[in-house]
């Protein structure tokens, strides 16, 4: 198999591209270009997909544990370098899910509304 067949690895968007992104909104609504009703509707999709970052970097931690990587070679990623940040939030997702698979089956279920 090629690698075309496969979707890149990358995540579909960058902390550069936000930031620039930021920079040019962030200029218009000083300009007065954005309404307050319009802002607020910026602000429920950016929480929304704060929370679908928030899940994509879960379902990662856990994968990577599942494919050997060990807490110290995860800690860095979590800004302090101390095993302590992964691994509580490993805990934290143990308590609902066994692994990476059974975690995308429960996000599968709460966006179908099922419990």
């Amino acid at each position: 198999m090629s690698g075309d067949e496969y979707p890149s690895p990358e995540p579909p968007v960058t902390p550069a591209q936000i930031n620039e992104w930021l920079r040019t909104v962030a200029e218009s609504a000083r300009r007065g270009e954005l309404s307050a009703d319009e802002l607020i509707g910026l602000l429920g999709q950016l929480r929304a997909a704060s929370t679908a970052c928030a899940n994509a970097s879960d379902w990662a931690l856990l994968a990577a544990r599942e494919a050997g990587a060990s807490l110290r070679q995860i800690a860095p990623v979590f800004g302090k370098g101390y095993v302590r940040a992964p691994a509580a939030r490993l805990e934290k997702l143990h308590r609902q899910v066994l692994n990476s698979d059974q975690f995308l089956e429960l996000l599968r279920r709460k966006e179908s509304g099922e419990s």
